[in-house]
């Protein structure tokens, strides 16, 4: 079975096929007129893969990376690598994002775990309602499933 592929005109057959055979093997493709955002992946695209390539870490409270985390060292971890500064703390990390709702969540916003009005645990959603997080003292960064519904999301300014 062949595939035809229609070349648009600003793009010579060559520079067609050079644009196939980059994204075959996964690089980037500069498109004109498309803005540099829809090229690249978002920074909350990048944060979430930079947690998520922590797997297995261990927790330490206090740490910040690039071998230990706390839960908010590793969502500050995350996101400085991928262009954003945030807070240090939890709570702090909440007040800086932007409050969505659950049914805006995207992969790569930030998970907050409430209990009587404070934030105490923070971790990067990963879709399908499971994060990334950096639980607990004995425990490894990981993905897990969000175990209960005292959660609000934040998105990253």
């Amino acid at each position: 079975m062949s595939a035809h592929i229609r070349i648009p005109r600003m793009f010579s057959r060559a520079s067609a096929v050079s644009a196939l055979t980059v994204a075959a093997v996964g690089g980037t493709v500069a498109t004109p007129g498309c803005p540099p955002e829809a090229e690249a992946a978002t920074v909350a695209a990048k944060a979430l893969r930079i947690a998520a390539s922590k797997k297995g870490a261990p927790y330490k409270y206090g740490a910040a990376g690039p071998k230990r985390f706390d839960c908010s060292g590793l969502t500050q971890y995350a996101y400085k690598r991928a262009g954003k500064r945030l807070p240090r703390t939890a709570a702090a990390q909440y007040n800086r994002t932007r409050h969505i709702k659950a049914a805006a969540r995207k992969g790569g916003d930030l998970v907050f775990f409430h209990s009587g009005g404070g934030v105490y645990h923070v971790g990067v959603y990963a879709g399908g309602g499971r994060l990334w997080h950096a639980p607990k003292t004995g425990q490894v960064v990981r993905l897990e499933r969000i175990w209960t519904k005292k959660v609000w999301y934040g998105h990253v300014r």
